[in-house]
């Protein structure tokens, strides 16, 4: 070959080298995977936020492979979704790339790495893979304790000890507590522990924090409106469809009950105008309160609500007969008080 033409097709092959021996640009965040007995499909991914409007995106999956990239200036804590709904968390920087190895069929064996961040978390999934749920939550407490500037012990707080079929919210406060001094300027973490004090209130048979708020139609609400034999205060969102049947069968427990059930909810948006719509199509006529702050909206942090769906049960005296039962249990609870 000639060498005019050689030089330049060496110099490309070079710089291409260079360019994938350098990694993802800075400002963007890449990952890459492959399953075994997952040849071909689609995963789902999305960025917590910390609280906010999470933005999900779909992962298409051929021979076993994957990649997704997206812009990213700060850490921030991804979680992928299967098909059978496990999940696997992943923690993004800008500028890295972080690689997926797995079995499809032996979820809990996966491994992230690329990371110090995801290096630790998969030795924590690895080593709590066949423990029970209380010692995975005793694993979890231990290491919370252990690296509490990390992200990984934010996902670990939510997941074991807040968003858990049996949270402890007494525990979760004195773990936030501890995160929040590691890391003094994570507002989400300040945040948090305003939250958790809230939850810790809501015991069974204690009285419902004091709480205003503004609903879509202008109207002040207040534990005033919570007049009814049994009352729901509950979260929901138009990007959750867990929480939208919640409200649907709501609804319908409210038209068949009348005034013995009074609700109040709020809606976790930036904005209200999906908020109205949904409720427009579905003729749902309670209060609804929509504030830009979303989770920072001051009745949310005073009742304890963090999570999407969240909810309280009261009586008609105000006094907390239940809270943050999963969709079955609250449904099965309402019939039960309101036969």
């Amino acid at each position: 070959m000639r060498q005019d033409v050689l030089l330049p097709l060496l110099l490309v092959s070079l710089c291409s080298l260079f360019l994938f021996s350098c990694g993802v640009d800075k400002g963007h965040f890449r990952v890459e995977g492959t399953f075994k007995s997952f040849n071909q499909g689609e995963l789902y991914i999305y960025a917590t936020n910390n609280g906010m409007r999470p933005k999900m995106d779909t992962i298409s999956v051929k021979g076993g492979r994957f990649i997704y990239q997206t812009e990213l200036e700060n850490p921030t804590a991804f979680v992928i979704v299967f098909p059978n709904f496990s999940e696997l968390p992943v923690f993004g920087e800008s500028g890295k790339l972080v690689k997926v190895d797995g079995d499809a069929s032996h979820l809990k064996e996966t491994e992230v790495k690329g990371t110090e961040e995801n290096e630790l978390m998969t030795a924590f999934r690895l080593s709590t893979s066949n423990q029970t749920p209380p010692e995975a939550a005793k694993s979890a407490a231990q290491f919370v304790k252990d690296h509490p500037a990390t992200l990984s012990s934010v996902y670990l707080l939510e997941k074991y000890f807040i968003c858990s079929l049996t949270p402890d919210y007494q525990q979760a406060a004195q773990l936030a507590e501890l995160m929040a001094k590691a890391q003094p300027d994570n507002e989400y973490l300040k945040q948090l522990g305003n939250r958790l004090r809230g939850l810790q209130t809501l015991k069974e048979g204690a009285t419902l924090p004091q709480f205003t708020a503004t609903d879509l139609d202008g109207h002040f609400v207040t534990n005033a409106d919570l007049n009814g034999k049994i009352n729901v205060i509950n979260t929901w969102s138009t990007w959750n469809y867990e929480s939208q049947s919640i409200q649907r069968k709501l609804h319908a427990l409210q038209l068949e009950k009348g005034s013995d059930l009074k609700i109040v909810s709020f809606c976790i948006e930036p904005n209200d105008k999906d908020c109205r719509r949904w409720l427009q199509r579905d003729s749902v006529k309670w209060s609804n309160v929509c504030y830009p702050q979303m989770w920072e909206t001051p009745a949310l942090i005073k009742l304890g609500l963090s999570f999407v769906p969240d909810n309280i049960i009261t009586d008609r005296q105000g006094r907390v007969i239940a809270h943050s039962l999963s969709p079955g249990d609250l449904d099965e609870k309402l019939k039960e008080l309101l036969k």
